[in-house]
């Protein structure tokens, strides 16, 4: 093992709460070692460890099974100037968590609260930036075979 794995575990380790890497914590390891988010999330995958508390409060809050898993709610009533910029980042595959992130950091509003307002306007969030739910573009999916 390599020292930049070494140093990626044991930050991971060290930021374990209940045997769970929050989001923030994956996000704030990939920031003091330089790497991509994705690099940690995949390794927490890799080791065995999940992620939990989902900063766009999608997953990791309580059991799935018992729909406790998100805390996400639809807003209400989505500012048209949010919507607006949320519908120019989707695709026909939904957003990203990076747009969705990016969104909100460029209006100056919670993240949880640009996630709540695509629950509201059915934008689905397609491609988590650690890698816990990559759900695969359609462009990026084999051809059907002919």
């Amino acid at each position: 093992m390599d020292d930049m794995n070494e140093s990626l575990q044991e930050a991971m380790l060290n930021r374990l709460e209940d045997g769970r890497l929050p989001c923030n914590q994956a996000f704030a390891v990939a920031q003091i070692l330089g790497l991509e988010p994705e690099r940690v999330g995949l390794t927490a995958n890799d080791e065995g460890m999940r992620i939990s508390r989902c900063q766009l409060g999608l997953f990791g809050y309580g059991p799935k099974a018992e729909g406790r898993h998100k805390i996400v709610n639809a807003m209400e009533d989505v500012p048209e100037r949010l919507a607006a910029r949320l519908r120019s980042e989707a695709g026909k595959d939904g957003i990203t968590c990076r747009a969705v992130w990016r969104v909100a950091d460029g209006l100056g509003i919670r993240r949880i609260e640009a996630s709540s307002a695509c629950e509201a306007l059915g934008i689905k969030v397609s491609r988590c930036q650690l890698g816990c739910f990559p759900r695969p573009f359609v462009s990026e999916l084999p051809s059907p075979e002919s």
